[in-house]
């Protein structure tokens, strides 16, 4: 075999080699992109991006005997746009929940409350570059047991306002208030309201830390509770699905008499990018 022919040969392996290269490169770096996207857009509560949290939150110390709960929260979020200025996001929050020892010498397993929100928000970014929503709330009582849920139909209002800066900087705060308005008449009657105000900061890589409060007042019974959540989470790809995997944990700076001391958070989102 002549030198010319190998020179050839080698010239035709590299060239094959850098069209390979090149060929996979924008296909890594575009997947890279997207993933930061679903990232940035799930900071976003009222994105235009289906999703399908599964929330796990284990709480602690309840009471004297140091009970615990377990709520699992699925809470399907579905964007649609109702005109071409306005888009409809329909959220709903299906509790399930396993509790020992929260009520003393008892232990229950069930459906908790369902709570759907239905927010009505602008397609287009707002002035300052400021995000909004706002819409009803609803409280259904779809709890399976007494001590999962407060017997109660429920109504109310809920805005939401964010902020998405530079620097891959998220925040803003979501709010509600719910009076019930039917139900069980043995039952107390609800008025609660709803404040969590959270920051985000992205990171390279799809990578996201996010600090919120979710806390609440209880009107009838003038009470706070006041969860500080501190999470981690990650846009990945397994198999052909889109997910982000979170993790954290929360301290309550506020609580009921018997109330939880602390607790954890790990969510799996199922992603639906259009």
């Amino acid at each position: 075999m002549s030198l010319s022919s190998i020179t050839r040969r080698e010239r035709m392996r590299d060239q094959l080699a850098v069209m390979l290269i090149m060929t996979l490169l924008p296909a890594s770096v575009a997947a890279q992109e997207n993933a930061d996207v679903l990232a940035k857009q799930l900071s976003n509560p009222v994105a235009a991006l289906i999703s399908v949290p599964v929330q796990f939150n284990p709480d602690f110390g309840f009471g004297e005997k140091d009970g615990w709960r377990l709520t699992t929260n699925v809470q399907p979020v579905i964007p649609s746009a109702i005109t071409e200025d306005w888009n409809l996001i329909t959220r709903v929050i299906m509790p399930v929940i396993y509790q020992d020892d929260v009520f003393p010498g008892s232990s229950e397993f069930g459906l908790g409350d369902f709570t759907p929100t239905f927010f009505f928000s602008p397609r287009a970014t707002g002035s300052g570059g400021w995000i909004w929503g706002i819409g009803p709330i609803f409280l259904l009582p779809t709890a399976s047991d007494d001590h999962l849920g407060a017997g109660k139909w429920g109504l109310g209002l809920s805005p939401l306002a964010l902020k998405q800066a530079a620097g891959g900087l998220t925040y803003g705060a979501l709010v509600n208030h719910i009076e019930s308005v039917a139900g069980d008449d043995d039952r107390r009657d609800v008025s609660n309201t709803f404040i969590q105000p959270f920051f985000a900061k992205q990171f390279p890589g799809a990578k996201t830390l996010t600090f919120n409060l979710e806390s609440s007042y209880d009107w009838e019974g003038e009470q706070w509770t006041v969860p500080l959540n501190v999470s981690y989470s990650k846009v990945t790809k397994m198999g052909g699905q889109m997910l982000s995997l979170a993790g954290g944990a929360r301290a309550y700076l506020e609580k009921p008499e018997g109330g939880p001391d602390w607790g954890l958070r790990f969510v799996v989102t199922f992603l639906f990018p259009k």
